[in-house]
């Protein structure tokens, strides 16, 4: 175990505990691609033009952005500084790995702007639950004050111009990330999730395009952006959502009316696990976190919706490791999440006996 001192903390405004109330919800995502006039893409641009971009933004948000922002260079940061940020969804693996791109994170933890990515800027407003209209609201803010000073690629018939196609037009992305453990089991999931094409959307893992659903925890998202406005994305968005949360709580009914007694052994047992077990590696974590939001969905435990989408955030390598400003090798960072998930569910559960 070696200490050290963290640049970065845990701060995205969707895992702050007791924020979030949807168990099935967890959390919004309004994301607005952009591009500085007459600097190529990230991709073909120079090493001189990258710094331009990196410098005429980040000044642009810490000196004029009403809540203030922070910047974080990727090239200054550790490693698992810079996974923590993928893990709170601030910053996508592409800008992780890139040592000429930042981010620009608001200090409410509602809003990151990554620079350099695919595009100059990414703007996104992340928030707990189902929040969309709020994410859009947050995201063209940000955009609004930055489009006062900077001149964006903008073409009068095709909209916003964007490195990848599919981008090209509002440049925007929205996207729920929802919780459907009774949908996965009742193996409806892969019928619902190819329905969703027919409306425009698409589905996703935890971390995007190519990650694995883990903890039956998946991302629906829009994929068209050009010939539709900003507010129909957003409401069509949310009707589907709340169309698959729907069938999501009537699939868990059955499966509670059904094996009642089985499903309530289940999460008690993984009560049971998650507040006693002193080695835990991350994917029995993610697994047991998802029975007990399982069983809060399902009205057969209490405990804060909040304080599960914080763990789901905190057992992650490397926001283990940076929250606590330690490195740990791997059975250290599995001692380290059985104590932290134990400890944080205790406390709360001491908070509800009484």
């Amino acid at each position: 175990m070696e200490r050290r001192v963290s640049t970065v903390d845990c701060r995205a405004k969707w895992v702050a505990g007791g924020e979030a109330s949807d168990p099935i919800v967890i959390s919004s995502r309004v994301r607005l691609a952009r591009n500085l006039k007459g600097i190529p893409f990230p991709g073909a641009m120079s090493s001189k033009e990258g710094s331009e971009v990196l410098s005429r933004v980040a000044k642009l948000l810490e000196q004029k952005a009403p809540h203030g922002y922070e910047v974080f260079y990727m090239a200054k940061m550790p490693q698992v500084e810079r996974l923590a940020l993928v893990e709170e969804h601030l910053i996508s693996y592409d800008l992780a790995n890139k040592t000429e791109g930042a981010v620009a994170i608001s200090r409410d933890g509602a809003t990151s702007v990554m620079l350099n990515e695919e595009d100059h800027l990414r703007i996104q407003a992340l928030l707990p639950g189902l929040s969309l209209e709020e994410a859009w609201q947050t995201a063209n803010s940000c955009d609004d004050l930055l489009e006062a000073e900077l001149d964006f690629a903008f073409h009068e018939d095709y909209g916003y111009l964007t490195a990848c196609p599919t981008n090209v037009g509002t440049g925007m992305r929205a996207s729920v990330m929802l919780h459907l453990p009774a949908l996965v089991e009742s193996r409806q999931i892969g019928r619902l999730l190819a329905a969703i094409g027919q409306f425009g959307l698409m589905a996703r893992g935890l971390y995007g395009e190519g990650t694995e659903a883990k903890g039956s925890v998946f991302q629906i998202s829009n994929q068209v952006t050009c010939g539709i406005a900003e507010e129909e994305i957003v409401r069509n968005l949310k009707a589907v959502v709340e169309q698959i949360k729907a069938q999501e709580q009537a699939h868990l009914q059955k499966m509670v009316a059904a094996q009642r007694l089985k499903i309530e052994d289940r999460v008690y047992r993984a009560l049971g696990l998650l507040t006693n077990a002193r080695v835990l590696d991350s994917s029995e974590a993610m697994v047991l976190l998802s029975e007990l939001r399982l069983g809060v969905s399902a009205g057969l435990l209490s405990l804060p919706v909040g304080v599960l989408s914080e763990l789901l955030v905190l057992v992650q390598p490397g926001v283990l490791q940076t929250v606590n400003k330690v490195n740990l090798d791997a059975l250290e960072r599995d001692i380290k999440r059985g104590e932290i998930v134990r400890r944080r569910l205790l406390e709360v559960l001491g908070r509800e006996k009484q």
